[in-house]
């Protein structure tokens, strides 16, 4: 079934439900029950499949590049925010929440953006903003440029400590 046919599909069945006379529990069939649950089920898996299918058709996993953000420790780094560049253009900013940075901080990944890409080279910017050693503001670029090909593209930008400068370091990496 086609994307259009199942959202048509899927509109026919709501409708229907919207239509179903409303029995009290005694003059209701004994069946009728299982038929709605039946009904609810299959309008429930349409709608699975519907985004599933969505999905496939934004962003296709020949052209498909995602980047994630990780940190590792963050003693010498409060992040605020990360700006992210692709070919020059920005394409996401995203100001963090305390829970989110010590969700980080435990050794969570954020999945900061997905988009499409054509293949060849092209560049990405991270630009990281929060506050550095000595309660300092602090804001960082890394650069990465690279060749992207059939298939989909994993990023990393990671923020990790420095001990020995007692800085912060941030990277950006391809994941293989």
């Amino acid at each position: 079934m086609n994307h259009l046919s199942q959202r048509a599909v899927l509109t026919v069945l709501l409708v229907m439900l919207a239509q179903l006379p409303a029995w009290s529990a005694d003059t209701r069939p004994a069946s009728f029950d299982g038929e709605v649950q039946d009904l609810k089920g299959a309008v429930l898996d349409l709608n699975r499949e519907l985004f599933m299918l969505e999905e496939e058709l934004l962003y296709p996993a020949n052209t498909q590049v995602a980047v994630f953000v990780s940190m590792d420790v963050g003693e010498f780094f409060a992040l605020d925010s990360v700006q992210l560049k692709l070919d020059g253009k920005p394409v996401t900013n995203y100001l963090y929440t305390e829970r989110e940075v010590a969700a980080l901080q435990r050794g969570g990944v954020q999945q900061l953006f997905t988009g499409n890409l054509k293949t060849g080279e092209h560049e990405l910017v991270a630009i990281f903003t929060g506050v550095g050693p000595h309660g300092r503001d602090y804001r960082r670029g890394a650069t990465l440029t690279f060749d992207k090909q059939i298939g989909t593209k994993f990023v990393e930008l990671k923020i990790s400590d420095k001990l020995s400068k007692r800085q912060p370091e941030f990277y950006v990496r391809e994941w293989e």
